[in-house]
């Protein structure tokens, strides 16, 4: 079953992402002393206004996309420079991508997947690396938006709306 793997906010625009081991996601706003949930992020006055609560990428997804970048003879990315607030690991960025417009939980949080995260070339400005959007093409992540809060940790499941009923 996929897993977060790891979790990661910014307070500010720019700044580095810190790693936690838990985080506290809030309905309709998103992670507690994140970028985006204060409003601060680089992309939060976009027009026209988009859901940024919580973005998700998957463990095989950067792999792959490191992958490529090392058979060229350049720079990984660590998790952390992708800029995305959750890895997941056990799913692959297809299956993530196929999210879209699904709910589903992190534990017990319930989402929506609202969008793909196309790349962008912030990632590489700010890691002073190269090749970001190619690299990530189609394995950039999903963004989410938080239909019921609560607490994120490390190693909750990513389940569908479907299997959590089930359970």
């Amino acid at each position: 079953m996929p897993s977060i793997q790891s979790i990661y906010t910014a307070l500010e625009a720019g700044s580095p992402m810190i790693q936690k081991e838990s985080v506290r996601a809030i309905r309709n706003k998103g992670i507690e002393e994140d970028r985006y949930a204060a409003g601060v992020g680089a992309y939060s006055k976009s027009n026209p206004p988009k859901v940024r609560d919580i973005s998700l990428i998957t463990r095989e997804g950067i792999d792959a996309a490191n992958e490529g970048l090392h058979a060229g003879g350049l720079k990984k990315y660590l998790d952390s420079e992708t800029r995305r607030n959750i890895v997941i690991e056990g799913m692959s960025a297809e299956a993530l991508n196929h999210l879209l417009g699904k709910e589903f939980y992190l534990g017990t949080v319930r989402l929506k997947a609202t969008e793909l995260c196309i790349p962008c070339e912030r990632p590489a400005k700010l890691s002073k690396k190269i090749h970001f959007l190619t690299a990530f093409e189609n394995k950039g992540g999903i963004r989410a938006q938080v239909l019921e809060g609560g607490d994120i940790r490390v190693g909750d499941p990513l389940t569908t709306a479907l299997l959590a009923q089930l359970d």
